[in-house]
């Protein structure tokens, strides 16, 4: 049985996204208060694997969880996009009518915006998470509570769900990426992580780029994350995806041997994680 970490509890997003990961499986999970203590437990071994959300398509890149990769030197070995659908939940057996207090997260009160504007009357509270508003609401077990939470959050804590899709923009997605403190040589890949540094001439980032898209490789993100101590100066990280392994090799060789570049690592190298819906 495999031992996987988490940041949050039970019924949150995260949890969502390794049940839908790692389908059929048995695995038990670690929850972790934050996400330095998620990174810090699949490098030491405490943990398999490790789930960690890195982007939103409407909060964007989480930049601190890229440097906690590259603090504790993790490897990226698979990724899945998770749709983000926020529903109201309570103890069972009450409307929206009776709801006065809603409880959650506050970028899923961010997300909910149109919603809870449509009902002024409802005092809103924010919590630490969404699946620890959906827990707290089923402890108490009191009437006039609600939570915005994910449907897996429902299932856990034996709430009701009064509203579904109440989050203002439908397509939200978050990518999560699927970590390791050390990686098998694999075949089956088609799709890479990197970081490297680049000096401090012009038109050296143009002149990588230039090269990756010359060798036919498709370049999907690009992020520059700024270097402790070192103002000024960035690490890019830098996501692709090619059709024939021997191009990806040819590249790396050639970004390798490229006078502009600086430090280049190999972050992950995994299977292209497709958008659930």
């Amino acid at each position: 049985m495999k031992k996987i970490a988490i940041q949050g509890i039970k019924g949150c997003f995260h949890h969502a996204a390794v049940s839908r990961y790692f389908e059929g499986c048995h695995y038990k999970l670690m929850e972790c208060y934050s996400f330095r203590e998620l990174a810090f437990s699949v490098a030491k071994s405490n943990v398999d694997i490790g789930v960690m959300a890195i982007e939103n398509t409407i909060a964007g890149t989480i930049l601190t969880n890229y440097s906690l990769l590259s603090e504790y030197k993790l490897r990226i070995v698979g990724e899945i996009y998770m749709p983000i659908r926020h529903h109201l939940m309570a103890f069972p057996g009450q409307n929206m009518k009776e709801i006065k207090e809603i409880y959650s997260h506050p970028m899923a009160i961010l997300q909910c915006e149109l919603f809870i504007d449509s009902h002024p009357d409802v005092k809103i509270y924010k919590y630490s998470d969404t699946a620890s508003a959906a827990k707290y609401i089923s402890i108490c077990k009191k009437k006039g509570l609600a939570a915005i939470a994910s449907e897996y959050a429902a299932k856990e804590y034996g709430l009701e769900i009064i509203s579904r899709n109440i989050q203002t923009i439908r397509r939200n997605f978050t990518r999560f990426f699927i970590i390791k403190n050390f990686s098998n040589k694999e075949d089956n890949f088609n799709k890479a992580s990197l970081r490297f540094k680049i000096f401090h001439t012009t038109g050296s980032l143009s002149k990588i780029l230039s090269l990756i898209s010359n060798i036919g490789i498709n370049m999907t993100k690009i992020q520059s994350i700024p270097i402790i101590k070192k103002p000024w100066e960035y690490f890019f990280y830098v996501d692709i995806i090619f059709n024939n392994i021997k191009d990806y090799e040819r590249m790396k060789i050639c970004i390798q041997r490229n006078p502009y570049l600086h430090k280049l690592s190999i972050m992950g190298e995994y299977k292209n994680g497709r958008i659930r819906s």
